[in-house]
């Protein structure tokens, strides 16, 4: 059954031979950033790859030819799918009907269901960032205020998902605002030494350390997090709307401010943005360590910079106009970063304390710009007009970034049009927006000169809305993708 289900040694010679290939890797592919040993594999145990944030992974994609697509329907949008070391991905989606969130844990040669698990309802993130830790746990905080680690097993009567531990952190996150559900855990990761550190809807962060104790500080009053956390050898990166923050530990054992960088946040949010300020995760990257830098992109008007700062002392490196506007996290590898626009994008619903934005709407044609970092600052290399559905994934093993565009089958330079909007809820709703007649395709990118090299379809309905999430690349070539409603298994055909 282990070796049907993709474990042990079949797992192994996959991520062996992946790694082995970083050292003959496209010239357009850097290395990629130093492992976390409290994690699961690099590529597949974050939502973004890996502690780093990099959005790039060791494995290759399904390439340029013929795919299979084969959906998966979860009445539950899912935009963090993770693979751990046993070969077995595990899905964190959101219900639709209540918005709780829920784990799956998938049969990877088919991604079909094995086993689900129901987490507490809390905040709209505490449903979307999670790690898989060492021993392939998935590690989250949900609406009880317990951090979880999540754990699975096949027994006599099949699979099952359990939580393995749990240790309180709500003292730690609503103590510094009153209590009674006044804040919420958005984020979790790991930092280099083996603390769980975590960030707070309404700018607070900490850590659980290895004694089980939760301390935490307040970054900034009237600033919030609408993203991730990373972390590398030097420190822990959160992006507030309105500052860069790094973060380390004092000696005393408590969280401290290391440097903070304020960035243009803009007159309003824009739309393609589910709040006001930065849409992008931190990102750690470089040619030499793997993370001698940091970036994220501002929300200048009318166009976001590219933000990058020396990891060490938060000094600026460059500021460069990049795209009209996204809410996805930079790829980094190497001098390279690649910034895709979502400006626009047609969400069915926004979170309920987004705002108006400015302008009301705005049509969502899309864009991918390449920047590397030089000795005399940074540089465009390339851009496109790649119209990316979904936060695109670089491998480094065949030098392609693999995304969803999405297209109007009755105008092919159009794919939508996105308001302000003022509904409540979940940016992760059920309703529809944009044109019915859009479609979706796995759109595979040379990370060289940013041509598209093929676009092969996937669905062309609403329940197959990627809505900006991201694909996880795991060995075998194989993609997975989350959508409004369910999640896509994506294979060489």
């Amino acid at each position: 059954m282990f070796e049907r289900l993709g474990r042990a040694t079949g797992v192994a010679a996959a991520v062996t031979a992946a790694l082995l290939t970083l050292t003959t890797a496209p010239a357009s592919a850097g290395a990629l950033p130093p492992a976390n040993p409290y994690l699961g594999p690099v590529g597949t145990a974050t939502m973004h790859g890996d502690a780093e944030s990099s959005d790039a992974t060791p494995f290759p994609g399904p390439g340029t030819g013929d795919i299979r697509a084969d959906f998966h329907e979860q009445a539950a949008a899912c935009p963090t799918i993770l693979q751990g070391a046993d070969g077995l991905p595990q899905a964190l989606c959101t219900k639709i009907i209540d918005r709780a969130p829920k784990v799956l844990l998938l049969d990877p040669n088919s991604g079909d269901t094995l086993a689900a698990l129901d987490l507490t309802k809390g905040s709209l993130l505490g449903g979307v960032y999670a790690y898989l830790d060492d021993q392939d746990r998935m590690v989250t905080v949900d609406g009880s205020g317990k951090l979880l680690r999540i754990k699975h097993e096949r027994g006599g009567s099949g699979w099952r998902v359990f939580i393995d531990s749990e240790v309180d952190v709500t003292q730690a996150v609503t103590g510094h605002c009153g209590g009674n559900g006044c804040d919420a855990v958005s984020s979790v990761m790991p930092d280099f030494d083996g603390r769980v550190w975590f960030a707070t809807d309404n700018a607070a962060a900490g850590y659980v350390g290895l004694d089980g104790v939760a301390r935490s500080i307040v970054l900034g009053p009237g600033e919030t997090v609408a993203n991730s956390i990373s972390t590398a050898p030097e420190g822990v990166s959160i992006a507030t709307t309105h500052a860069l923050y790094q973060l380390g530990v004092d000696g005393a054992g408590n969280p401290r401010v290391l440097w903070r960088q304020p960035y243009d946040r803009g007159p309003a949010r824009k739309p393609g943005q589910l709040s006001w300020g930065t849409g992008a995760t931190p990102t750690f990257f470089g040619p030499g360590s793997g993370t001698e830098y940091v970036a994220i992109t501002d929300n200048a008007a009318p166009k976001e910079n590219l933000l990058v700062f020396e990891t060490a002392t938060g000094r600026q490196i460059c500021a460069t106009p990049a795209v009209d506007g996204t809410e996805n996290s930079p790829i980094g590898s190497g001098s390279s970063l690649y910034v895709a626009s979502t400006y626009g994008y047609p969400y069915p619903q926004l979170p309920a304390d987004a705002g108006p934005s400015q302008p009301a709407s705005a049509t969502f044609t899309g864009g991918m710009t390449r920047i590397d970092v030089t000795g005399s600052g940074c540089t465009v290399v390339w851009t496109n007009q790649v119209p990316s559905a979904a936060v695109p994934r670089l491998s480094v093993a065949d030098g392609k970034i693999y995304t969803v565009t999405r297209r109007s089958l009755l105008d092919t330079g159009t794919a939508g049009t996105g308001s302000s909007g003022s509904s409540s809820g979940s940016g992760l709703g059920t309703g529809s927006a944009g044109n019915p007649t859009d479609t979706y395709k796995l759109a595979v990118i040379d990370a060289a000169t940013g041509r598209i090299e093929s676009e092969r379809f996937m669905g062309g309905t609403p329940i197959h809305d990627t809505l900006q999430m991201v694909g996880t690349i795991a060995p075998g070539r194989v993609q997975y993708q989350g959508t409004m409603t369910g999640l896509f298994r994506i294979t060489p055909r």
